[in-house]
């Protein structure tokens, strides 16, 4: 960059505000996105959670109460279905998480060659919607699937569709690679020399896996975690699809409030409490990679 006269403060400054401006124009689209379509419709749902419910169903933005806000407390349905859920989206996040830390570890102490192997294996799932994939498994779960007929046939179990523990197949397998790909990436940055000096040191495998490698491990777990924990306790599609209406969580429960029982004002609290959890969760993790670095 050539300049006609000497670089002062105030050119600099100049600069920047230049380059400030290019940013926020490069930039523009994207706060655009977010605030029509996030910003925008978390401050609705944030004021119809304080709206009275008309005859119609509709909410009544002249009357403002705390009534939905409390009933989240004192009814005891919201409550125990709160709790469901989030005991599916915990046990789903340990299952991922017990299933797959050894592969993540696997697929990064393997060669090159196979590792790129493995990983477009995981990736392969989010090729196909979403909403196939859960159809799929509602057919194999279903009466006449490979997995009841298996499950019969070893006189193990029946059809386990319509039932929790299929909806904790679903979620399982269709947010596990949330799962192995933040623990990957951690794993295969790991300095290997760490752990061969524990060992050197008389660690053995455990000793040196607890101490070393789960330790500097850990913020691919708490991403991980979060990954699967946040989708997890929101969702809708699984368990509508293969849990029914035996195993209504809160997702459900919002969506039953919007469309079918037409009472806005107490499905935008319910969906404003579970933002604040989902909030939380995320909150932690920033605080926790920030004590790590």
């Amino acid at each position: 960059m050539t300049t006609d006269g000497p670089v002062t403060a105030e050119l600099e400054a100049d600069a920047e505000r230049a380059e400030s401006r290019r940013g926020l124009f490069l930039a523009l689209p994207s706060y655009i996105y977010l605030l029509f379509l996030f910003a925008l419709p978390l401050l609705i749902i944030g004021v119809y959670s304080f709206a009275s419910r008309s005859r119609t169903g509709m909410p009544k933005l002249e009357a403002w109460n705390l009534d939905s806000i409390t009933k989240l407390f004192t009814d005891d349905l919201i409550r125990s279905i709160f709790a469901r859920s989030l005991i599916v989206a915990i046990l789903t996040t340990a299952f991922c998480l017990l299933v797959g830390y050894p592969f993540a570890y696997y697929i990064a102490t393997r060669s090159e060659k196979t590792r790129n192997i493995l990983l477009v294996f995981v990736m392969i799932p989010f090729w196909t919607n979403f909403l196939v994939r859960t159809y799929a498994w509602r057919v194999l779960l279903g009466e006449d699937g490979l997995i009841t007929e298996l499950g019969r046939f070893l006189n193990l179990w029946d059809s386990m569709l319509f039932t929790l523990p299929a909806v904790y197949i679903g979620l399982v397998y269709g947010y596990l690679p949330f799962m192995v790909l933040p623990l990957y990436a951690a794993i295969e940055r790991l300095d290997w020399s760490l752990v061969e000096a524990a060992r050197d040191l008389y660690a053995s495998g455990w000793v040196a896996f607890r101490r070393v490698t789960l330790p500097l491990t850990k913020q691919g777990i708490i991403a991980g975690s979060i990954l699967v924990f946040i989708p997890s306790l929101g969702a809708y599609v699984t368990p509508d699809i293969l849990g029914g209406a035996k195993t209504t969580l809160i997702g459900n429960y919002v969506v039953n409030q919007f469309l079918t029982a037409r009472n806005w004002p107490l499905g935008s609290s319910v969906s404003m409490a579970i933002m604040v959890v989902m909030l939380i969760a995320t909150i932690w993790y920033f605080r926790s990679g920030a004590k790590t670095l």
